[in-house]
C-alpha cells in the first residue's frame, strides 16, 4: 500500500507540474475508491480458489460486470458523457471477442483429438516403453515444451499433468518435480508463441510485434527452462515405474484422427496469415479452422455414418475458463477507464524504476497475482516502450508465473490435476530453482536484445 501512494503521489505531481488533469480521472472519488476495493476483493476469491473451493471465474465474472456498472452509475448521476462509457465498452467487447474466440476454436479441436484418442494413445506409449522416471521426467518436459505453442500452456499441462498420474500415483518423489517441469516448460514454451500462453496472444492481437518477434524468445525461453529442469531432474530417482499389465488393451486412435492433427496446424496457419497479411483478427482465420472441421466431421458422417461431434467437443470446453478471462479482462478494462492504470504506469517512467526494472518486476507480480491480468493491465496503461521492452514483458509475464504454483493458467490447472501431490508448499521447495531459470532467461534476452540487437 506504501508503494502504492508513493505512485498515486507521484502521478499526481507530474499531472499537476503539466499543468492539466486528465478530465475522465475519476481515481480518487466514490466510485474510483469503491471499484478499486471490489477488485482487490475480488480477486482475493479467485487467487484463493483451492481454500474457498469457488471456481475463479464466478468472483472474476462478478466483478468484471459490478465495475463497469458503477462506473456508468456515476456518470449518470453526474451527468456526465455517457457515449464515453458505451464506447470503451463497445472497445473492451471487441478485444475480449477477439482472444475469446481464438480460445473457443483452440479448445474445440483439442476436445476432438481427445475424443477421437490422440491423447490416450501418446500416453499408452510413454508408460509402455519402460523409461526411467528421469528419462519420462525429460520427455514430458520437452513435450509440454513444444506442444505448448501450439496447444497453449494449459491445455499441455492437463494434459501432460494426466501422463504423470498415469505413470505414477503415489511417489512424490517423482510426482512433484515433475510436475513442475511440467508447469515451468508449458510456461516457457508459450512465452515464445503468439498462441502459445494468453498473455503472448493478448500482446501480439493487441499489434506489439509480429508473429516473428515473438519467435526471437526462444533462446531466453529454452535456455531458461534448461537451467530449472537440470536442477530439478538432480532430485528424480533413476529407477523405473511398474510396467502396464501386458494384458491391458492397446489404445487406437479413431479413423480421421490423423486429419484433424493436420486441420488444426492448418487453422494455426490461418490465424498467422490472418493477422500478418490480411489485416484481420486472427480468431477470423480460427473461425475459418473450424468451419473445416465442422465439414471434415459432415464427410465422416457421409462416408461411415457417424463423425466425431463438432458440437460434443463444444460441450467439453472449459467454459469456466472462458468466463474467467472474460471477468477478469473486464474488470482490468474498468481501472483502465477509471485512470487507476494511468498512475501504475508511472514505474515505467526513467527517473523511477525504467522500462527493463518494471518489465522484470512484471514476472514476480504475475506469479503473485497471476500473469493474465498483469498482461492486460501493462497493454492497457500502454507505456511508451520499443519492440525489445515489449518482448521482455511478455517474456517475464509468461515465465514468472512458474515462480509460484498459482501463478499462471497451468499452474492452477496442474495443482487441480494433482490435488494433495502438487501443493504450493510442494512448489515453493524448488522454487529456488525456477528462480535461477527465471534470471538466466533474462540474461539471455539482454544479451541477445541489448548488446547484439537481435531481434529487433
Amino acid at each position: 500500500m506504501k508503494f502504492f501512494l508513493i505512485l498515486t503521489v507521484a502521478a499526481l505531481n507530474m499531472m499537476a507540474n503539466s499543468g492539466e488533469i486528465q478530465q475522465n480521472d475519476i481515481t480518487m472519488t466514490w466510485v474510483g475508491i469503491s471499484s478499486l476495493i471490489v477488485f482487490v476483493v475480488g480477486y482475493y476469491f479467485v487467487a484463493a480458489e483451492e481454500k474457498y473451493h469457488i471456481d475463479k471465474a464466478k468472483p472474476a465474472l462478478l466483478i468484471g460486470t459490478v465495475m463497469f456498472m458503477l462506473v456508468a452509475l456515476y456518470y449518470s448521476i453526474n451527468g456526465l458523457n455517457m457515449d464515453l462509457v458505451h464506447t470503451q465498452a463497445e472497445h473492451l467487447i471487441l478485444e475480449i471477442a477477439e482472444i475469446f474466440f481464438f480460445l473457443f476454436v483452440a479448445m474445440t479441436y483439442i476436445e476432438t483429438m481427445i475424443h477421437m484418442g490422440v491423447f490416450e494413445k501418446l500416453k499408452y506409449n510413454l508408460v509402455s516403453k519402460g523409461y526411467s522416471y528421469r528419462k519420462l521426467f525429460w520427455i514430458t518436459g520437452f513435450l509440454a515444451f513444444f506442444l505448448s505453442p501450439i496447444a497453449d500452456n494449459l491445455t499441455t499441462a492437463l494434459i501432460l499433468s494426466t501422463v504423470l498420474i498415469t505413470i505414477e500415483q503415489k511417489n512424490k518423489i517423482f510426482l512433484v518435480p515433475g510436475a513442475i517441469n511440467v508447469v515451468v516448460a508449458a510456461n516457457a514454451g508459450g512465452a515464445w508463441s503468439p498462441f502459445g500462453d494468453i498473455t503472448t496472444l493478448m500482446a501480439w492481437t493487441a499489434g506489439k510485434g509480429t508473429f516473428g518477434d515473438f519467435l526471437y524468445l526462444f533462446p531466453a525461453s529454452i535456455l531458461g527452462y534448461l537451467s530449472t529442469a537440470l536442477l530439478l531432474s538432480k532430485v528424480v530417482p533413476k529407477t523405473c515405474p511398474t510396467a502396464p499389465d501386458d494384458t491391458q488393451k492397446v489404445p487406437v486412435v479413431d479413423e480421421g484422427a490423423n486429419i484433424v492433427m493436420a486441420l488444426g496446424v492448418f487453422t494455426i496457419f490461418s490465424a498467422v496469415m490472418s493477422h500478418q497479411v490480411l489485416h484481420l483478427p486472427a480468431m477470423w482465420g480460427m473461425m475459418f479452422g473450424l468451419s473445416l472441421l465442422k465439414l471434415f466431421d459432415y464427410s465422416l458422417k457421409v462416408r461411415h455414418g457417424q463423425g466425431f461431434g463438432v458440437f460434443n467437443s463444444m460441450s467439453k470446453i472449459e467454459n469456466n475458463t472462458l468466463l474467467f478471462f472474460f471477468g477478469i479482462l473486464a474488470a482490468v478494462g474498468a481501472l483502465y477507464f477509471i485512470g487507476w492504470l494511468g498512475l501504475a504506469a508511472v514505474v515505467y517512467d526513467p527517473h523511477i524504476l525504467g522500462p527493463t526494472m518494471s518489465n522484470i518486476a512484471v514476472g514476480f507480480l504475475s506469479a503473485i497475482v497471476d500473469n493474465v491480468p498483469v498482461m492486460s493491465a501493462v497493454l492497457k496503461a500502454s507505456p511508451n516502450m520499443g519492440l525489445e521492452q515489449w518482448m521482455l514483458v511478455t517474456l517475464t509475464a509468461g515465465v514468472g508465473g512458474s515462480l509460484i504454483s498459482f501463478g499462471s493458467a497451468a499452474g492452477v490447472g496442474v495443482m487441480g490435476k494433482l490435488p494433495g501431490v502438487y501443493t504450493f508448499g510442494a512448489h515453493m521447495k524448488y522454487s529456488w530453482m525456477i528462480f535461477v531459470g527465471y534470471i538466466v532467461s533474462i540474461v539471455v534476452w539482454y544479451v541477445q536484445y541489448e548488446i547484439f540487437k537481435i531481434g529487433i
